[in-house]
């Protein structure tokens, strides 16, 4: 089972909504998929817990954290659902060791079930964010372009106790960053400045789509993910055009983070 976390020390940069779609995206190809939601706002758990091909986990994360947890669904799709007893684990200075063992255990139980986890980390960095990313095997880190989400990403990299480098170097040497995803991009003169700008200083973390025109994966500004959000649906099975259009334009960079992890099955 691979081990993927949707990370970034900023809110409101659409993890869930990738998260999310992604999640669907994979059981699509005939993957057997676990989502564990790890933030206590739950905006990943609420879709998912709509879709009815989603089995919920009769326990949440917090319990996974506390080593609480019982049995998961026989289903090839499942959702470890978020709650607020999350926000009271950070307190807990003692335990955090034991959270982040808890987890490790867990995921290991479940590996001969499922094909690939996706952990949706809550943006502010403490246990529950550094215990996604001392048991993952990979990071994608959504941002948007404006200048506060870039200059973001040094944190993202280099917090001096939980950033990626940090914790590869002490921790989880196994752990790969696929890289940064620019998401709800407008084609606007702004956005295409910034996302040069993003391009020039982070090159290598960005995820190469097209060689040769040098494309970057990159999720648009659309109506339509909204729209699947808000009534648990899968964007590429929706009816509208509109989603239709959406899915044609972000199918490329989820094929792209797909085949970094060596799950494609295209």
């Amino acid at each position: 089972m691979k081990k993927l976390v949707l990370a970034n020390q900023k809110g409101g940069v659409g993890k869930s909504a990738i998260t999310c779609q992604f999640a669907h995206y994979m059981a699509n190809l005939g993957k057997r998929v676990l989502v564990i939601d790890l933030d206590h706002q739950r905006n990943t758990s609420r879709p998912l817990a709509k879709n009815g091909r989603v089995a919920v986990a009769p326990f949440t994360s917090s319990a996974v954290l506390r080593g609480e947890y019982e049995s998961l669904p026989e289903a090839a799709f499942v959702l470890v659902p978020g709650d607020d007893g999350l926000s009271l684990l950070v307190d807990q200075k003692d335990k955090h060791n034991a959270f982040v063992n808890h987890l490790n255990d867990f995921l290991g139980r479940a590996a001969a079930a499922f094909d690939l986890c996706i952990v949706d980390t809550n943006p502010n960095p403490d246990i529950r964010y550094a215990a996604a990313l001392c048991t993952g095997d990979f990071v994608l880190s959504p941002i948007e372009l404006n200048q506060e989400a870039i200059d973001g990403i040094g944190g993202l990299l280099n917090h001096p106790r939980y950033g990626y480098h940090k914790i590869k170097q002490t921790v989880n040497p196994k752990l790969d960053l696929i890289g940064l995803l620019p998401n709800q991009v407008e084609s606007t003169p702004f956005q295409r400045a910034n996302f040069k700008q993003v391009a020039e200083a982070y090159a290598k973390l960005l995820i190469l789509v097209d060689p040769e025109t040098k494309r970057f994966a990159f999720i648009p500004a659309r109506t339509a993910i909204p729209e699947a959000q808000a009534d648990g649906l899968y964007l590429a099975e929706m009816k509208k055009t509109s989603a239709r259009d959406a899915w044609r334009e972000i199918r490329p960079s989820f094929d792209a983070i797909a085949k970094r992890m060596h799950l494609e099955g295209l």
